[in-house]
């Protein structure tokens, strides 16, 4: 078994005292101190994140937009340069391989982000799919790394270091900009619910950054923070997680994501066949639906446990489940059979180890910003 790769913030990360952990055959900081307050620090204030381990792709050439509208789902031929996508690339049965975010930087050049556990499985389909249009796909995983800083003051701290226009940036955009005199890709994204922006730099520069970044949030309350965080702030703001809420085994449709499909787009693409047959079922009465669920109680859910009815019979699956910081309560996604999808739905309950725990079916998302 090889030892996990390493970021350019590992050093860093460990004078900082992080707890690590090997994530997606990377050695990830999980926790600086405690992962309630790195959550609360991000929806109240800002958090500081590494994200290295996220996958980039770039596709150039004169018709690297038409090889990725044939790749992927989505339209991405139709994006603006300077915007980005949200979208997804899946298998010929129309099974999601992965959830992508793709950045418009040229005419001729895209920036494909996939997920660490799937950016080899990406770039190997992109490469393949793309092999009849005149487009060159190169593996840029080594050449950046990824910092983001996530809250509420999030667009205070990155002004006092970039002279970038950040008002004029909208979400899902990205500007080249200087930053703490550093080069970088500025991207108002990101995986938490809140404002706040992703930084795609040299690795070389990496260090330096995150310095001056921890440097203009210190009035701000800025906290360096890890994935634990992450993943309970994605929860909250209803996101889906590769490996849980999306699998080869669902579909766009499925997870309620069919409006990423763009079958008007002109062309044929990896998968149409079969996710318009998956439409179809979804228009009828989708087989089950993505859902929230909150604790009555304290026991809190984890992906796999069976959701079960009022007679207990098992309805459904929880996809992922954590305490919730903002809410007070143990939350959940869970696929459940579609008559029983319905905020409100009585008599739902989680089965954990074998005890029947009350849960309120609500719609997602958990947590909205006020905007």
């Amino acid at each position: 078994m090889s030892e996990p790769r390493r970021t350019a913030l590992d050093a860093l990360h460990r004078a900082l005292g992080a707890t690590m952990t090997d994530f997606a055959g990377w050695d990830m900081p999980l926790r600086y101190a405690s992962e309630r307050e790195e959550h609360q620090a991000v929806r109240t204030r800002a958090g500081l994140f590494d994200l290295s381990h996220m996958g980039e792709i770039t596709v150039t050439g004169p018709q690297a937009g038409e090889a990725l509208d044939h790749a992927l789902v989505g339209h991405l031929s139709a994006l603006a340069v300077g915007r980005a996508r949200y979208t997804m690339i899946c298998a010929p049965d129309g099974g999601i391989l992965d959830d992508l975010i793709v950045y418009r930087l040229g005419e001729q050049e895209f920036m494909v982000v996939a997920n660490a556990s799937n950016a080899q499985t990406v770039l190997d389909a992109v490469a393949l799919r793309a092999a009849g249009y005149d487009a060159r796909v190169r593996d840029d995983r080594e050449a950046y790394a990824l910092l983001a800083v996530q809250g509420p003051q999030a667009p205070a701290i990155m002004k006092a270091v970039t002279d970038a226009d950040l008002d004029g940036l909208k979400y899902y955009a990205g500007l080249p900009g200087t930053v703490a005199g550093v080069q970088a890709l500025i991207a108002r994204t990101g995986y938490t619910g809140e404002d706040g922006f992703e930084l795609f730099v040299a690795p070389a520069d990496a260090e330096r950054l995150w310095q001056a970044l921890t440097a203009a949030g210190e009035a701000s309350g800025l906290v360096p923070c890890g994935l634990s965080c992450r993943d309970t702030l994605r929860l909250e703001a209803g996101m889906p997680l590769y490996g849980h809420e999306l699998t080869a085994s669902v579909t766009p449709f499925d997870a309620g994501l069919g409006r990423v499909v763009k079958f008007d787009k002109p062309g044929d693409f990896v998968g149409r066949t079969a996710l318009g047959a998956a439409a179809e079922r979804a228009a009828d009465l989708p087989p089950r639906k993505l859902v929230g669920l909150v604790a009555q109680g304290r026991r809190v859910p984890r992906a796999g446990y069976p959701v079960t009815d009022a007679s207990g019979a098992v309805i459904g699956e929880v996809t992922s489940g954590a305490p919730s910081p903002t809410l007070g309560r143990p939350i959940a996604m869970a696929y459940v059979d579609a008559a029983h999808a319905a905020p409100g739905t009585p008599g739902v309950a989680v089965d954990i180890r074998g005890s029947k725990e009350p849960y309120d079916v609500v719609a997602l998302p958990f947590y909205r910003r006020e905007r």
